[in-house]
């Protein structure tokens, strides 16, 4: 076994104790395991995130397409902001969507679903993208200690950081938030692998945790840690070339 599988492993056991968790305490509806929560007091936690300068100050900014982070998509477009949101899977040759409030012809909180932005929002590659000044992401666990991050396990999220960064929209000065329920937020390490990016800021429906990674985000794709379904999938990538194994979160 190497040791990207016992990652993977340890991993896996964070999102099942973590997703049991959310169910039990009713904290997301049911179903959550497999999936980026959809979890309970969501419109709070925005409503946090809206409060910190580094929200103020962006005017670009990435998200994620999660019903989770919806309020922050529905928040950005109603505050002006160009908002980029991923294309499920990353599975068109332009893999994110533009959406710019300013020209959008129905309202946001259609436009910034997975369902709607398909409907109206043209899809662009990193060559016609504005720099990015606050990437907002979904999680299913974070901890305190340097904001490391748990996925959902199918490597997507890392996958869009890292082509950015590639490009250049995203630089070491671009904050990364993820808002999440109290429950996903733990004390414990958390296991990570050499493509993860940790988050500076961890927002619930209760606090912000301001935290300090302890080590820089990868600078670009890591391609031996590609897997072989994305390569067979994501044309951004079949189109580069590029040549790998694995990527998970």
């Amino acid at each position: 076994m190497t040791r990207l599988d016992d990652i993977d492993q340890a991993k896996h056991a964070v999102r099942q104790h973590v997703w049991d968790l959310l169910e039990r305490e009713g904290a997301a509806p049911p179903g959550v395991h497999g999936h980026i929560p959809d979890f309970t007091g969501k419109e709070d936690a925005a409503a946090r995130l809206a409060e910190l300068d580094v929200w103020k100050q962006a005017r670009v900014i990435k998200c994620n397409p999660d019903r989770a982070q919806l309020p922050v998509r529905v928040r950005a477009l109603q505050e002006g902001k160009l908002l980029y949101m991923a294309v499920p899977r990353l599975a068109t040759p332009k893999p994110f969507y533009l959406l710019d409030p300013t020209v959008l012809t129905v309202s946001f909180e259609t436009a910034a679903t997975s369902t709607g932005a398909p409907e109206i929002a043209p899809t662009v590659g990193p060559d016609e993208m504005r720099p990015v000044d606050l990437i907002v992401c979904g999680s299913v666990a974070v901890s305190r200690r340097g904001g490391v991050r748990v996925g959902k396990g199918a490597g997507y999220s890392d996958l869009e950081i890292a082509l950015l960064t590639e490009a250049g929209l995203v630089t070491t000065h671009t904050a990364i938030a993820t808002t999440i329920h109290q429950t996903q937020l733990l004390d414990q390490e958390l296991p990570r692998a050499g493509h993860d990016f940790s988050v500076d800021f961890a927002i619930t429906q209760d606090e912000v945790v301001a935290c300090a990674p302890d080590r820089e985000r990868p600078p670009s794709i890591i391609r031996p840690n590609l897997r072989q379904d994305h390569l067979d999938t994501i044309p951004v990538l079949r189109v580069s070339g590029w040549q790998g194994a694995r990527l998970t979160e």
